[in-house]
């Protein structure tokens, strides 16, 4: 028979006289989310400590100069950490912040940045806070390492999350010799450092969750990881009432699965299966308690796929799981949200080295901002700087608006708001 269209269709299908073809729809991106499908708060979330992050990093660097100054020529190598493009001049940028930057210039000209008190008193008091955190971010990096296949991990990705989980600036150096009895450095036969474990802490191997949910939970209950059927917190915006009309049973069905846990090896698990998705969930939640935040830039998470059994497309996971996880597509990279963790814009619980950003956070003076964010598809930067264009007037956190402009291309599939007409999306190819 010849080629011809019975014009019957059901769902997503259409039927031709010889063969069944599957109606595919352009794939959609994260930036191609609709605005009413942006949770405001945690993108204001984002913005602030996002521009915090980068105050930091130039204290940090300052810091480790022998006289506590730099040159500010020296700082154009750094701007791909601000995300500060030219034309726009550093000076200017450091002149934004003159509670923690001053410049001046010395005989020849030259002009020079520095800290103010203000700003040299907030570094020793992280570095208080750091030390007073230092067995609980022990504790972390050995929990990380357990949920691992192989119990250890490249130095390198580990790296990545220094600030996220709150570790010293010395990390690599020294910092990671002085927990013999939990971790050590080993070197593999291409040189590349890993850090292993040393002992399995069966105390350790309980998730947060369980913590949280199930009283009484001791060590001897926990000592060989295996299944668990603890739900996951779930917490949607006012505005995502239709997940629930459209999607409700299969959400309740997701959360009344039994899992394996982070710490149970996962190897035998196939992946794209409902038990391999809903561990990999898992994983995602245990590793986002573990960080100041409960935040992570979501490229640095992709890093370790292998050693963690976690699936190709983490993003599309990520975004299915809404109610668990939220991702910011802000600035240049993503940011994934522990959504059970904030209540509107800010932290439920704050640890002390939170309460210290806060405090940087108000001597930098931010009030929100009202701009126009761009999406870019570059690669990682150093150490988890998440980009930021610094360059706009300032208003008042409620008038922000989001605006994106898309430029990447990463894909998605959202299954659990695949029903609105905005966000319709079918199979990516």
């Amino acid at each position: 028979m010849g080629n011809w269209w019975l014009g019957r269709r059901r769902g997503r299908y259409c039927y031709h006289s010889e063969y069944l073809i599957r109606w595919m729809t352009s794939s959609k991106r994260v930036q191609d989310r609709s605005k009413k499908k942006r949770v405001h708060d945690l993108e204001v979330a984002t913005e602030k400590w996002k521009i915090t992050s980068k105050i930091i990093f130039l204290m940090e660097l300052l810091k480790q100069e022998p006289e506590t100054v730099i040159p500010v020529r020296s700082l154009e190598q750094h701007r791909k950490q601000i995300n500060l493009p030219k034309p726009h001049r550093i000076s200017d940028f450091l002149r934004k912040t003159p509670n923690l930057f001053e410049l001046y210039k010395d005989q020849k000209g030259v002009l020079w940045c520095g800290m103010t008190q203000k700003a040299e008193d907030l570094m020793e008091q992280q570095q208080r806070v750091i030390e007073e955190h230092a067995d609980k971010a022990a504790e972390h990096v050995t929990r990380f390492l357990m949920m691992s296949v192989e119990k250890r991990l490249p130095l390198e990705k580990i790296a990545h999350f220094r600030r996220d989980f709150g570790l010293p600036l010395d990390f690599r150096a020294h910092w990671v010799h002085k927990y013999p009895q939990h971790f050590r450095v080993v070197k593999s036969l291409d040189g590349v450092e890993f850090l292993e474990l040393v002992s399995w802490n069966p105390e350790w191997a309980i998730t947060e969750l369980e913590k949280k949910v199930v009283k009484g939970v001791t060590e001897s209950e926990g000592e060989t990881p295996g299944v668990l059927s603890v739900p996951f917190p779930l917490k949607f915006p006012a505005n995502y009432k239709r997940v629930y009309r459209y999607y409700g049973e299969k959400i309740q069905h997701f959360q009344g699965m039994a899992y394996l846990s982070p710490y149970a090896d996962a190897r035998g698990l196939k992946a794209g299966s409902l038990e391999f998705d809903k561990r990999a969930v898992a994983v995602m939640h245990e590793l986002l308690s573990f960080t100041i935040e409960k935040r992570l830039v979501t490229d640095h998470l992709t890093h370790f796929r292998w050693e963690l059994v976690m699936p190709q497309k983490l993003m599309r996971l990520l975004l299915k799981h809404c109610g668990i996880f939220y991702v910011s597509e802000r600035g240049k990279r993503f940011s994934v949200f522990l959504t059970e963790a904030y209540e509107g814009s800010e932290l439920i619980e704050k640890c002390p080295l939170m309460l210290w950003k806060e405090k940087v956070l108000e001597l930098v003076g931010y009030r929100g901002r009202k701009k126009k964010f761009e999406m870019c598809s570059e690669g990682s930067d150093v150490e988890g700087h998440d980009g930021l264009v610094l360059d706009q007037s300032d208003s008042e956190v409620g008038d922000l608006h989001v605006q994106i402009e898309p430029r990447g291309t990463l894909d998605y599939e959202d299954p659990l708001l695949g029903d609105d007409s905005e966000m319709d999306v079918g199979e990516i190819t």
